[in-house]
């Protein structure tokens, strides 16, 4: 993708598991280049560099002291996020962080506010609504394909992370849990085709009190469960649009729709939007029926520049994306605006996160005080590099 002016020079933080798909797309991205990778494992961070080419390794306190490096890429636990994200912002360096933005929404509020103050940019995950499906629900909508939204109902039926990762305790404390993981995808994708929330309230409870590793060196070893493992949650836009979510750790499988949109003149439904699988919450089929029709049709699978297609073998933002983000927070600083994914939606998620925990303890709707813009559409704007036909329907 062409870009004339410099890179934007990056050091990435937190060279766990995650940051394998931030680096290899990263590299697609010539308005981004990671130039320096550290964790608390140097090791680790070592063996990362060296597989992705990154030039430099250094502690996560000597790269954000770095004067060469223009932003942070903070890919550190959840717990670690606000600290991270607040130093980088002291430092003058621009910050994109992954999900949840913060663990406590005081943290979040001091993070924008410093930014503010310097001038800087804060953006978060996800950006799975870049993808080619998600923007293709978000063109339906605003072209009148269901008529007037009036519901959204989500389901993310999972049994866990112990399974497949190595070493998921932080997923079972403080902070951690099936909302906080998995609720931002949705609720990042309901945000962007909806509108910002207004009201919330839920129900969870934590179904076992300890749970086995099943993969790697520490298969068989108990962890403790400290958080609520199966939420169900009611959810009132702005608009008036009201919706539910259900999102576990304790469900062995289910053959509920992932996600489904409800309007005056029809539904669309988006099967198995699935964060486990990278690609298929950025990619995946779109169906719709409307009372005109007797049957559900599918939009054709979205097709992308030849660009995409040479450097991904695949099908524009129709892969597993993430680092998407990243780059367009590089065109938002270019363009001086805010970025899409943005800091203030990843507080507004936290927030309306933090209601739905509240709410079963206090027995009633909990109000959300703060607000976001609903992210542009991708194609309403002329952003040279990023505004190529991404895998985005007609």
């Amino acid at each position: 993708m062409s870009n004339e002016a410099a890179p934007m020079r990056v050091g990435l933080i937190g060279t766990g598991r995650i940051s394998d798909i931030y680096l290899k797309n990263c590299a697609l991205f010539d308005n981004v280049d990671i130039v320096a990778c550290g964790s608390l494992n140097m090791d680790e961070s070592r063996a990362k560099a060296a597989t992705y080419g990154v030039h430099r390794v250094a502690s996560p306190d000597h790269i954000i002291a770095d004067p060469e490096i223009d932003a942070i890429l903070n890919l550190t636990i959840p717990a670690a996020h606000a600290e991270v994200s607040y130093a980088a912002l002291e430092a003058g360096k621009h910050v994109y962080s992954e999900k949840p933005f913060v663990t406590d929404l005081k943290d979040g509020q001091r993070i924008l506010d410093l930014a503010a103050s310097k001038g800087l940019l804060v953006g978060n995950a996800p950006d799975t609504f870049f993808g080619g499906r998600w923007q293709t629900v978000r063109k339906m909508l605003d072209q009148g394909a269901v008529g007037e939204p009036t519901g959204i109902a989500a389901f993310v039926p999972t049994h866990g992370v112990e399974r497949h990762h190595p070493n998921p305790d932080f997923y079972y404390a403080q902070g951690g849990g099936p909302l906080l993981d998995l609720g931002p995808y949705y609720l990042a994708a309901m945000v962007f085709c909806l509108g910002p929330i207004a009201r919330v309230a839920g129900l969870s409870r934590k179904t076992f009190p300890e749970r086995m590793i099943e993969n790697g060196p520490r298969h068989g070893e108990m962890m403790p469960v400290e958080v609520d493992t199966h939420c169900l949650s009611l959810v009132q836009f702005e608009s008036g649009v009201i919706g539910q979510m259900m999102v576990s750790f304790d469900v062995w499988e289910s053959e509920t729709p992932r996600l489904e949109i409800y309007g005056t003149e029809g539904t669309l439904c988006i099967p198995d939007p699935d964060p486990g699988d990278g690609a298929n919450i950025f990619q995946g089929e779109v169906w719709l029926r409307t009372r005109a029709t007797s049957r559900w049709t599918m939009r054709p699978r979205p097709k992308a520049p030849a660009e995409w297609e040479v450097a991904t073998n695949t099908h524009g933002l129709n892969f597993d994306a993430r680092g998407v983000g990243l780059a367009e927070l590089a065109w938002a600083a270019k363009e001086k605006r805010q970025p899409r994914a943005s800091g203030a939606l990843g507080q507004h998620l936290c927030e309306v996160m933090q209601g739905m925990l509240d709410s079963p303890g206090i027995g009633q709707f909990v109000d959300i005080k703060s607000t976001c813009s609903r992210p542009a559409i991708l194609l309403e704007t002329q952003e040279t590099g990023l505004n190529v036909n991404l895998g985005i329907n007609s």
